[in-house]
């Protein structure tokens, strides 16, 4: 069984999308796009861990720009060739952990990932979010909830608590991927001392959380 979640996602780029096209998720769906394309009007962000672009191409139909990241030029490849009519996506293959930007952005999002970053390197991601964007920024997280029925289940939690699923892909293989599935009040707790004008929202299926970075750095 692999166990190596950046080959899981290279072997499962052409795949990907299905996860969406669930009928019981399709209202949550609707619900975030327009969220977001509010959220991200006429800015000029970058998106981490873009995947094959499913969020790229939505986002871009309202912002003024997107720089978009991923460490897989597999799922890089299916986001270049996704519908950008306005003309204001780039892309760049980049480990989000090693990447340094070369500018600070007016936003960030994170689509699914915060869901697979152990607990222990928690942390470290989000303060690395943080600094690609400008004081007073804003940052939008977008995850799955626990829906029994509609999610996989939960294999086995490790001594830190990180929690594992069991995937297949269409090849046949199967994968043990790092998917944890916080609260609220965990993700809230993240976050104190850390950002302003935190929102939490609660779909049937997905959580987002909305935040500002500090507009300064404490003393």
């Amino acid at each position: 069984m692999n166990t190596d979640i950046i080959r899981y996602y290279k072997e499962r780029a052409k795949e990907y999308e299905t996860i969406y096209q669930k009928p019981e998720r399709q209202n949550d769906l609707i619900t975030a796009t327009k969220l977001l394309q509010e959220i991200f009007r006429n800015k000029n962000i970058t998106e981490i861990c873009c995947g094959t672009g499913y969020w790229t191409e939505k986002i871009a139909i309202t912002a003024a720009s997107i720089f978009a990241t991923d460490i897989n030029d597999a799922v890089v490849e299916i986001a270049k060739h996704k519908q950008y009519p306005n003309n204001n996506v780039t892309f760049d293959i980049a480990d989000f952990y090693s990447y340094e930007p070369a500018q600070q952005y007016e936003g960030l999002f994170g689509g699914f990932i915060w869901s697979h970053i152990p607990l222990q390197d928690l942390d470290n991601f989000i303060a690395k979010a943080n600094r690609c964007v400008e004081p007073g920024g804003i940052i939008v997280f977008m995850d799955n909830k626990f829906a029994a029925g509609s999610n996989l289940p939960v294999t086995h939690t490790d001594e830190q608590g990180n929690t594992f699923q069991i995937r297949s892909l269409q090849d046949g293989s199967t994968h043990l991927v790092c998917k944890n599935f916080p609260s609220k009040d965990f993700v809230l707790h993240k976050l104190k001392n850390i950002a302003e004008a935190i929102q939490f929202i609660e779909l049937e299926y997905y959580w987002l959380v909305i935040y500002n970075t500090l507009s300064f750095q404490p003393i």
